[in-house]
């Protein structure tokens, strides 16, 4: 595929994470929730182009960065969604306002770091690109996993984490 058509296929993916995740959703701890980053990861990780064998150092130095970010989008993306307990044991979440602001400082950041290897002549593929996706994905749903079995009802028990919230109109798996 050509770079065009990766990043058109990359900002749908964003997109459609995105939008899902305001909708409040089953969060299931018993699902391989890991499963679909680690495929992003490994689909990225076997594309040609990872990093700029011309400019080996700028580009293993904006790939860490670029992966960083992605670590602290899914770790702040997570820890500003409300999760919350039902009596009848069923935890959900929902992504607030935060998680917004959370992805606009990501997306800024990361093209500020497209504008720093374009400025330094390295070429960046769209595989760091999805290799962080991958990264964001992966953290926030481990952390979102680890939350939502931490507010697991106690004695039938709601409990509520990170705000109160009325109960959910639709219902969607995670």
């Amino acid at each position: 595929m050509s770079g065009d058509v990766d990043v058109l296929l990359i900002a749908a993916a964003v997109v459609l994470v995105v939008v899902r995740q305001f909708r409040t959703r089953r969060v299931d701890t018993d699902r391989r929730w890991w499963i679909v980053p680690v495929v992003l990861a490994v689909l990225a990780v076997r594309q040609p182009g990872l990093v700029d064998a011309h400019h080996r150092v700028g580009s293993v130095v904006l790939l860490v960065a670029e992966l960083l970010i992605g670590l602290a989008v899914g770790a702040g993306w997570a820890w500003t969604s409300r999760i919350w307990a039902e009596p009848d044991g069923g935890v959900w979440s929902r992504s607030t306002k935060a998680g917004v602001v959370v992805w606009g400082v990501g997306i800024a950041l990361r093209a500020g770091l497209f504008g720093v290897g374009a400025a330094l002549g390295v070429h960046q593929d769209s595989s760091a690109l999805v290799l962080a996706l991958a990264a964001t994905l992966l953290v926030r749903s481990g952390i979102l996993v680890w939350r939502a079995q931490a507010s697991l009802p106690e004695g039938g028990r709601a409990a509520v984490v990170g705000g109160a919230v009325g109960r959910p109109a639709r219902k969607e798996p995670v």
